[in-house]
């Protein structure tokens, strides 16, 4: 197999994001950083953010929209702000949240972008981040020491479904595509998940 067809998948259920939303309140708070705006970097940040501003009592949450990667791991061109911010964060304390920070071009993109937009201070959390990041989070709710591909319970549809269009031949029957979604990326799908994915990616498969 190449790497492709053999790309390693770890699947995060609701309850890890809630628990790592949950570390990521504590770390902030320990540290003494009151943020007055929480930015949720779409799409992956929208969940980890809002529960973190619950816990930390942050009524101010805004979005930035970064392009890097497409759907089942395929990367697009270098990051990239695509969607500004709604308003200003001028004079704010500014906590920035994402899913993931994998390579590190999302942060670096973020930089000078926020960085222009003349905040008081800006301190960025994830809940997961790999060791191959160029540019490290201050707040990780867990570090990453082998790379997977991380999928989140909000882009299921979107990777699996692209995970699967990706496979050569293309799986004929819902039997042989949960027995290639196992041997190809370790994920163990249920009906209800496998239903979606293919009632909402458009995929038509053969029953056994």
């Amino acid at each position: 197999m190449t790497r492709r067809d053999s790309l390693p998948v770890r699947a995060i259920t609701v309850e890890e994001v809630v628990a790592g939303a949950d570390r990521l309140g504590r770390m902030v708070r320990s540290s003494g950083f009151v943020p007055d705006t929480v930015i949720a970097v779409a799409r992956g940040g929208f969940m980890p953010a809002r529960f973190i501003c619950d816990f930390l009592d942050v009524s101010r949450l805004m979005s930035v929209k970064v392009q890097h990667y497409a759907a089942g791991a395929h990367a697009g061109a270098g990051a990239r702000v695509t969607v500004p911010l709604g308003g200003p964060i001028e004079g704010e304390r500014v906590l920035v949240v994402d899913d993931v920070n994998d390579s590190g071009q999302t942060l670096q993109a973020l930089g000078p972008y926020l960085g222009g937009l003349r905040p008081a201070s800006v301190r960025t959390a994830v809940l997961h981040e790999k060791q191959v990041t160029a540019c490290p989070a201050d707040f990780v709710a867990e570090s990453i020491q082998e790379w997977r591909w991380m999928l989140y319970p909000w882009a299921v549809v979107e990777d699996v479904g692209q995970f699967l269009r990706d496979m050569q031949p293309v799986p004929a029957t819902r039997g042989e595509a949960v027995s290639r979604l196992h041997a190809e990326h370790g994920l163990q799908l249920d009906d209800a998940e496998l239903d979606r994915v293919l009632f909402f990616g458009g995929i038509r498969l053969d029953q056994d």
